[in-house]
């Protein structure tokens, strides 16, 4: 079966049904009851699929999240995905500071090839989330507590499935959960509100930046901040963006053009 292309095979599924006229029924029968026709179609199809020429589906249950995409840091195995009931995490903040009930939010996590699904953050009422990263073997979320105003870091083992507390910190260690988020590496959690950064966790770090910068990584002691520009209209319009590099006292190590990515393999990718 091995040596046979797509068309061989196809060609003797056809020579069955050919044989079959002549025999009245009784070799199709008889190649169905034997297994014969089904190792052929099963041969048929596989080859069809590794070659691309026809796409294989599979039905994910991700209780209603229909948006996935891939968890920052992580090998292309894992993809995640929320809903957005209350919007971010800084407008669910709002409503229950308002009075309202935060119902919680959905995330899931899925795992590629196999789609397996799995929700290490239950949604509960008065709790809210944030997008994951990847560190360390681990995928990792944010799980604001209001009621009892905690923020707890939370550990999905990306090997044995099982969920922890990494860390947990008072709600009042930030002044709001604005641009609230988890960055690596190591990892970190910040907070951005206009020129101002916040490092919350590991250390404590406050810095302020000029207009248009934005915190988006973190390499040992090097803060990385995008920075964009415009100018002119129409015809003459211009936009670009550049990379500010910072240490921790806040003091600008580079500057260079373009942008920086990090890859799924760790590696650090500048593009200008």
């Amino acid at each position: 079966m091995d040596t046979l292309t797509e068309k061989q095979i196809l060609a003797v599924i056809v020579w069955h049904f050919r044989r079959d006229h002549f025999s009245e029924g009784s070799w199709i029968a008889d190649s169905g009851a034997d297994g014969h026709m089904a190792v052929l179609v099963d041969a048929l199809l596989g080859r069809c699929e590794r070659q691309g020429l026809i796409m294989k589906t599979k039905t994910i249950e991700t209780d209603g999240i229909t948006y996935i995409e891939p968890v920052p840091g992580a090998i292309s195995e894992w993809y995640y995905g929320m809903d957005y009931e209350h919007g971010d995490l800084y407008e669910a903040e709002e409503l229950f500071k308002d009075g309202h009930v935060v119902k919680g939010r959905k995330l899931c996590l899925v795992h590629f090839p196999d789609g397996e699904v799995f929700f290490p953050v239950p949604k509960t009422e008065g709790h809210y989330s944030e997008k994951p990263i990847f560190f360390d073997g681990g995928i990792y979320m944010l799980d604001v507590d209001f009621p009892n105003g905690v923020i707890r870091i939370v550990r999905f083992d990306s090997s044995d499935h099982q969920v922890s507390i990494h860390t947990e910190l008072p709600l009042s260690s930030v002044k709001d959960c604005y641009n609230l988020q988890l960055s690596i590496s190591p990892l970190t959690l910040s907070r951005q509100s206009g020129n101002e950064l916040d490092i919350v966790w590991p250390e404590k770090v406050s810095l302020s930046m000029e207009d248009h910068d934005s915190f988006f990584l973190r390499d040992g002691e090097k803060l990385f901040f995008n920075r964009w520009f415009e100018e002119g209209e129409d015809v003459d319009y211009k936009y670009w963006e550049e990379t500010i590099v910072r240490d921790l006292n806040g003091n600008v190590i580079e500057i260079f053009p373009g942008d920086v990515m990090q890859m799924p393999n760790g590696e650090m990718w500048y593009l200008k």
